[in-house]
């Protein structure tokens, strides 16, 4: 079984809970602290077998082997992964079974981050999740006013559209983020911009 590591705690011992999104489920399982294991860390793409035991609610972690990424050494990259890869534990906390959109969007993202810019790739794979969800909102209506956005738009959590006079917040061309939502594309926006996306990114999925 294949899966990505969103979340570790240290428990008593050294052991570890890890929480582990698969192809269509998100097992919590227990590891035991042991010097023949290898090194895990959130975001590694694993290998991994569990074995239930009636002693314990949680299936043992066992037999894992890492899967590297090709850009596994870039720690600018890294780095950025595994901030994103970190907040799908909050956002799918009490899901146990989901469909492969999320373990394939994981799984094309570290693909597309071996050419491209990681907060670019992210941005991007980010915008497929809201959409995916319903909550990729291009009606252009002012999360906070409620009156239609034309021109000094901005962003807020979730990628919500407001006027930027709303919130007192960095205001972008309105033709960039229509582009951005219609087509789903970065091309015209400048690293900074992309810097701005990310910090939203980064309050949450």
């Amino acid at each position: 079984m294949q899966g990505y590591i969103i979340d570790i705690k240290a428990v008593k011992d050294d052991d570890l809970i890890v929480s582990i999104l698969t192809e269509k489920h998100i097992y919590t399982t227990y590891r035991f602290y042991g010097a023949r294991h290898s090194n895990i860390n959130v975001g590694y793409k694993i290998d991994f077998e569990l074995e239930t035991n009636l002693k314990s609610s949680l299936p043992r972690l066992k037999d894992v082997i890492q899967l590297g990424f090709q850009w596994i050494f870039d720690n600018e990259k890294l780095y950025s992964w595994q901030r994103f890869i970190k907040l799908f534990y909050p956002h799918l906390k009490d899901v146990e079974t989901l469909d492969s959109f999320y373990f394939e969007l994981l799984n094309k993202l570290s693909h597309k981050m071996i050419k491209q810019n990681a907060k670019r790739a992210i941005c991007k794979a980010y915008l497929k999740l809201l959409e995916h969800e319903g909550r990729l909102h291009s009606e252009f209506h002012c999360f906070l006013c409620e009156k239609e956005i034309t021109s000094d738009i901005s962003l807020v959590r979730s990628f919500m559209p407001v006027h930027a006079s709303c919130t007192y917040s960095k205001a972008f061309d309105f033709e960039k983020i229509k582009e951005l939502f219609e087509d789903k594309t970065l091309i015209s926006f400048e690293d900074k911009e992309i810097d701005y996306l990310w910090k939203i990114i980064l309050q949450g999925l």
